[in-house]
């Protein structure tokens, strides 16, 4: 079993792997949002940048295989 496990195992992870650099900027800000939200915050941003130029905003999240990230200002 467990040489079973170690085989299919980077399998698996690839296809997560796979799965995550599909997932389009709005789904994952979707699921962000979500996450945001339950903890009971009302007003903020979130904003799909070029990696290149987020500076100094809070990364959330990634899309796009990272070539975007997800920037979080509070308001």
């Amino acid at each position: 079993m467990q040489r079973t496990a170690k085989i299919l195992l980077p399998f698996f992870l690839a296809f997560l792997g796979g799965q995550a650099m599909a997932a389009s900027c709005e789904d994952v800000m979707k699921g962000i949002a979500a996450k945001i939200e339950a903890n009971g915050v009302k007003a903020y941003s979130l904003d799909a940048v070029p990696a290149a130029d987020v500076g100094d905003r809070k990364v959330v999240g990634s899309c796009e295989g990272g070539s975007k990230k997800i920037v979080y200002t509070r308001k």
